[in-house]
C-alpha cells in the first residue's frame, strides 16, 4: 500500500540523520503524526562510524530503554553485546495461529515499508524520522485472531543477564504494552525493524519494536518476544507504574497536560522555535473515528 506524503512533511522537514542520532534531548519514547508511507529503498549513506569519526558514543549514546539502565547513556553502553539472533516471538491467546515464530517466518512474504513519521516525545520534543518495518495489521491478519480478541499485548524480552536494568525494581518487568484491536488493525501502526535504511540498533529496540505514531512512544514496546491476543484489557507497564501520568491509550491530546508539564507545544529537533502540538499528532483525520464518543480527558 502506498499513501502519498502529506504537505506538512516535505522532504526538507525530515530530521537530519546526524541530528537524529546525536541530539542530547532525544528520548526513544513517543509519537507524533502526519505520516507518509513510502516504498522501501536502500540506504546510500556511509556507515555512521565513518559519518561521525571518533564520536560513536555520541552518535548512538542517548536513549530511553530502561531494560539497559535509567541513564540516557546506559542503553548504548550496555546494549552492545545484546543478542538479537536467533530471535523468536511467541503468539498466545485468542488466535488461531498461536505458536512460536522466528522473525523471518513471522514476516515472510510481507513487503518492507518505509514510513516517514513526525515523531513526538512526551517531554515535548519532536523529530521527523523514516522508520522501516512491516504493517502491524498484516501480521495480525496472518495470526488469525478469534472473535474474542479485543486487545493485542506486546511483551519485551525478560533477560536480566543481558539487560542489567531488569536487575532492579524500577518497573514491573517484563515491559508490557497493548493496543485495542481496532488500533492494531489501523494501517498506520508499524512493527519496526530499521531506521534510516539501517537495521534497528540494539538501544532502539532491536530486532523489532512497535510504532503507533498518533500515540506517545511509551506505547512502542521494544525487543518484542510475545504477542498475546486477549478479551480483557491488559495491564501495561507505565500505566501500572504511574497511572496518573500514563494512561492506557496514550493518545496525544494537547489539551490534557502531563501532571509535570504542558503538552500544548513542541520543539522540532534542530529548530529553535516551538510550535503547537496537533491533536493525535496530526492524524486526527485518520484516527479520530477510533475514539468517537470517548472522553479523551478520562481516557488519556
Amino acid at each position: 500500500m502506498l499513501i502519498r506524503r502529506p504537505d506538512d512533511i516535505p522532504s526538507s522537514e525530515i530530521t537530519d540523520e546526524s541530528l537524529y542520532w546525536t541530539r542530547r534531548e532525544w528520548l526513544t519514547a513517543a509519537g507524533i503524526g502526519a505520516a507518509a508511507f513510502l516504498p522501501a529503498r536502500p540506504s546510500t549513506r556511509e556507515p555512521l562510524q565513518a559519518l561521525v569519526p571518533n564520536k560513536w558514543e555520541e552518535v548512538t549514546g542517548y536513549n530511553n530503554f530502561y531494560e539497559f539502565g535509567t541513564g540516557k547513556e546506559d542503553p548504548a553502553a550496555n546494549a552492545g553485546a545484546f543478542r538479537t539472533t536467533p530471535w523468536t516471538i511467541k503468539v498466545e491467546g485468542e488466535a488461531a495461529k498461536a505458536g512460536t515464530y522466528d522473525v523471518a517466518s513471522l514476516f515472510k512474504g510481507l513487503s518492507v515499508e518505509e514510513r516517514v513519521y513526525r515523531f513526538r516525545c512526551v517531554e515535548a520534543w519532536s523529530m521527523v524520522v523514516p522508520w522501516n518495518g512491516y504493517p502491524l495489521h498484516e501480521v495480525v491478519k496472518r495470526l488469525e485472531p478469534t472473535s474474542k480478541a479485543r486487545f493485542v499485548e506486546f511483551t519485551t524480552l525478560l533477560d536480566p543477564k543481558q539487560m542489567p536494568g531488569q536487575r532492579y525494581d524500577i518497573l514491573d518487568w517484563p515491559y508490557v504494552e497493548a493496543l485495542r484491536m481496532d488500533e492494531a488493525m489501523h494501517p498506520l501502526a508499524l512493527l519496526v525493524t530499521g531506521v534510516f535504511g539501517k537495521p534497528l540498533p540494539n538501544q532502539n529496540g532491536a530486532p523489532v519494536r512497535l510504532i503507533t505514531p498518533w500515540k506517545y512512544g511509551f506505547k512502542g514496546g521494544k525487543s518484542i518476544v510475545r504477542i498475546r491476543f486477549t478479551e480483557v484489557q491488559p495491564r501495561t507497564t507505565w500505566n501500572i507504574a504511574a497511572p496518573n501520568e500514563y494512561g492506557f491509550y496514550a493518545n496525544v491530546n494537547p489539551e490534557v497536560d502531563h501532571p509535570r508539564w504542558s503538552q500544548k507545544t513542541e520543539r522540532r529537533l534542530g529548530k529553535l522555535l516551538r510550535q503547537p502540538t496537533l491533536m493525535f499528532n496530526g492524524y486526527a483525520d485518520q484516527v479520530a473515528s477510533l475514539y468517537s464518543g470517548m472522553d479523551l480527558r478520562r481516557n488519556y
